[in-house]
């Protein structure tokens, strides 16, 4: 029988569907277990079982194969590369090789030309043998391999001229590096990449669910350092001949159907160039208040928050901790035909239907401050500031509430009492702090549990920290680590949120100048929950560890 006719037969497609992926096949060339894959029709699972029986060749698991990481060194790269093929063990004097396509039998005759070896073939899915591949020879590794075939054996230890950089960076090797590094980031769901030159390598690290991993990649990466540079450059519209000053830009690209801005960042070191680069997804859907992690205890109140008629609702927290995110949230739950929504950003980082948003231009003098002056005259109900950075924004903003406008602003304090402190730091005198603000809401972000390796975890309580109270009994869980976490254990992250509404006898105490620690004791006092707390409860639910709280909270004590 055919491959076709097994599918069918084994119920894996139907006799529709099947027609279909012929039809494609006669058109296109290609093959059918290949156009079957890439419609959809049948799963690479499924698939691997079916060409395991016709070609009598067994399916493994590759990832939970053991590597022999010293074979691995004296197999050819560039043919693993290029074939997408694994010899991952040895066995009887045969090389034991994965492969996702048993019908490239050329691969194998090449390998086995090459190291002289027997080959034994086994089956494994293309994306774990991809992983494999650059977890071993390095992201981009097929590129470096070209790029040292076709730069020969010379160490460029020389200035380059700008000229001949220019050329260079836009050779295609260097085009495809970069592509296949920003590609495996965002598949990663990486929010950040970071090129670190050292004087002896270029190391580059995504930033992770807020954590940085150091990316695996080729040795011989450094040689390239500065072709890499500068094609990022270029793609930013920067100049590639300044290498002494800092310089920002960005661009556009598109991954999988999907509009991805990224914002570059460069900045002079020691030894070269150093650059980030901050992936936003834009076509990405602003979540909603009930999936940020909110008990809700909070989401009630600050629900009633941001549907109040005036004044300024803050959230507050260091960068990366969602607190745009939040905003976002909370202007796509009060949005409607009835009110009209103004944004102020830097920059505009997700599109909001029904809301009209502004992206700053300091360089024009179009900042904060001033578009927030001429936002007024275009009659809003509810505005949202990116930051309130100095005291001109913070003025503004609440002229703004005190003219009868609901706004939303972010401030960077440690806590949610901070932040009236912070306003009355800049200059802003306490009363109109205390008749302005409605509310502050500070955050922190932790990583959760993987949902797919997420299981009881043995407790020592005498490690327990000190203020997490724990009954007996209670079972606490824990990420195994997988494939899917990158053997961490962790996957996603939820908020852990401190929301203090300012009332009667806290309004009293900030216009009376009182401090940051005496505002703490009445919010306590009139039972708001510290983010310490809101982490414990999230760890007795399941949905992270001790660990992790530990890391984005500090105790503050009652």
């Amino acid at each position: 029988m055919s491959l076709g006719e097994v599918l069918v037969a084994k119920e894996l497609v139907s006799q529709a569907q099947l027609a279909e992926a012929q039809a494609v096949c006669e058109g296109s060339g290609n093959r059918l277990d290949r156009v079957l894959l890439k419609l959809g029709f049948v799963g690479e699972a499924d698939l691997l079982r079916v060409l395991s029986d016709q070609f009598s060749i067994p399916v493994v698991d590759l990832l939970s194969e053991p590597i022999d990481t010293e074979l691995l060194k004296s197999m050819p790269a560039r043919l693993i590369h290029r074939r997408r093929i694994l010899p991952f063990a040895a066995r009887n004097g045969n090389l034991i090789v994965a492969t996702s396509d048993p019908f490239d039998v050329f691969a194998l005759d090449e390998l086995r030309a090459m190291t002289g070896k027997h080959v034994e073939p086994v089956l494994a899915a293309e994306r774990e043998i991809a992983a494999l591949i650059k977890r071993y020879f390095g992201v981009g590794g097929a590129a470096i391999d070209q790029m040292m075939l076709e730069s020969g054996e010379e160490v460029h230890d020389v200035e380059v001229s700008d000229a001949a950089l220019l050329e260079q960076a836009q050779e295609a090797t260097v085009v495809k590096l970069v592509n296949e590094i920003l590609r495996e980031a965002i598949n990663d769901r990486a929010s950040d990449i970071h090129f670190e030159p050292f004087e002896e390598d270029l190391r580059i690290r995504y930033r992770v669910d807020g954590v940085l991993h150091t990316t695996n990649v080729p040795e011989q990466i450094k040689r390239f350092q500065a072709a890499i540079i500068s094609r990022i450059k270029i793609m930013a519209s920067m100049n590639i001949a300044e290498k002494r000053r800092p310089q920002d830009g960005g661009f556009k690209i598109r991954h999988e159907g999907r509009e991805i801005d990224i914002r570059v960042s460069v900045l002079p070191s020691v030894f070269g160039e150093g650059v980030v680069l901050r992936i936003l997804d834009r076509s990405a859907a602003v979540i909603s208040l009930t999936e940020l992690g909110m008990d809700e205890d909070t989401y009630t109140a600050f629900d009633e928050l941001i549907n109040l008629p005036h004044g300024i609702i803050l959230v507050t927290g260091p960068t990366g901790s969602g607190k745009t995110t939040t905003l976002y949230a909370a202007l796509n739950a009060i949005v409607s035909d009835q009110i009209k929504v103004i944004t102020v950003e830097d920059p505009v980082e997700y599109r909001l239907m029904g809301v009209n948003q502004i992206q700053v231009h300091p360089g024009i003098d179009l900042t904060f401050a001033a578009a927030l002056r001429s936002i007024l005259r275009h009659d809003p109900d509810v505005i949202m500031i990116g930051e309130i950075r100095d005291l001109e924004t913070a003025e503004a903003a609440i002229q703004a509430s005190l003219t009868g406008h609901l706004v939303f602003s972010t401030l960077h304090t440690n806590d949610a009492c901070s932040a009236a402190t912070r306003l009355t730091d800049m200059g802003v005198e306490p009363y109109l702090v205390s008749s302005s603000v409605v509310g502050v809401m500070a955050q922190r972000l932790v990583r959760t549990n993987c949902e797919f390796c997420r299981e009881p975890m043995t407790i020592d309580r005498d490690k327990l920290p000190k203020d997490f109270a724990l009954e007996a009994g209670a079972v606490l869980y824990h990420g195994r680590g997988c494939r899917e976490c990158r053997h961490t254990g962790l996957r996603g992250r939820v908020g852990l949120f401190e929301l203090v509404p300012f009332g009667g006898e806290i309004r009293e105490a900030i216009t009376d100048g009182a401090s940051a620690d005496k505002l703490l004791k009445i919010a306590c006092r009139q039972g708001a929950r510290m983010l310490r707390e809101d982490g414990w409860n999230k760890v007795r639910a399941g949905l992270t560890v001790p660990d992790e709280v530990l890391r984005a909270t500090v105790f503050q004590g009652k």
